[in-house]
């Protein structure tokens, strides 16, 4: 068997969502929390080295599912073409055993109903066995996603398959591959410390905050989003984590 995956480029991602809504249109997902694609938003650092990261994940499709080795149902299992990690929802008893496992959050339920079957990414095999790309790569503007043979995505790019946040990759071995952010690089030199000063006192506008520290030093849940979050124990919190309200 090849196992195929994805490379998620994290310096090239926006956010505009464009994946996860392909992936809903395609597979007929009503609108909600049972999104198969996720695109994960966070917040860190401080002026003037402010960092919004995106995270767009749907399945890591591993190596050594935990999903499924917590299915006492035998609902999932890993097809031998292309490695994919599926479900057969009529075997699935909504137990979520399968939620607790996967360190990456990714089998998803419409509702928080006990009896609500667990749906998750197919790896879009019905457009493999076309000869089709999945839909969230082949939908992405900027081309930060990309799928194929995980040894050939691990030549092209380099074999990293976390990113601050994310699970170890020593849990389940997963088919996922990501470019963490580059370190940034300013395009035109500047005093930050005279930027802050300049922006301290702006004028009519009147006093904007009081001291430096008003810029660097916040209470806790000051920051909505401050780190990478994948496991939800609810569907409104999935929502929240993946909501486009950051820019």
């Amino acid at each position: 068997m090849t196992q195929y995956g994805f490379h998620f480029d994290m310096n090239r991602c926006y956010a505009c969502q464009a994946c996860s809504i392909a992936c809903k249109d395609w597979n007929g997902i009503d609108p909600g929390a049972e999104k198969w694609m996720c695109v994960y938003e966070w917040e860190s650092g401080t002026f003037p080295n402010i960092r919004l990261n995106a995270l767009a994940f749907s399945c890591a499709h591993c190596a050594n599912p935990a999903c499924m080795a917590a299915c006492e149902a035998g609902a999932i299992y890993k097809e031998e073409k292309y490695g994919a990690v599926l479900v057969d929802q009529d075997k699935c008893t909504g137990c979520r055993s399968c939620a607790e496992a996967c360190p990456y959050g990714a089998p998803k339920f419409a509702t928080d109903e006990p009896d609500c079957k667990m749906s998750k990414c197919t790896m879009c095999i019905d457009r493999l066995e076309e000869g089709l790309r999945p839909l969230c790569a082949a939908s992405c503007p900027l081309r930060a996603l990309d799928f194929g043979p995980v040894d050939e995505l691990a030549e092209k790019y380099t074999d990293i398959r976390q990113c601050e946040g994310m699970p170890s990759p020593e849990l389940t071995d997963p088919s996922y591959l990501v470019w963490p952010h580059r370190e940034k690089q300013p395009l035109i030199p500047y005093d930050a410390d005279r930027a802050i000063e300049l922006n301290r006192q702006r004028g009519d506008l009147g006093t904007l905050f009081e001291a430096p520290e008003d810029l660097t030093e916040f209470e806790t849940g000051t920051i909505g989003r401050s780190e990478l979050k994948m496991k939800h124990a609810t569907v409104a919190e999935l929502m929240r984590a993946t909501r486009n309200d950051m820019a």
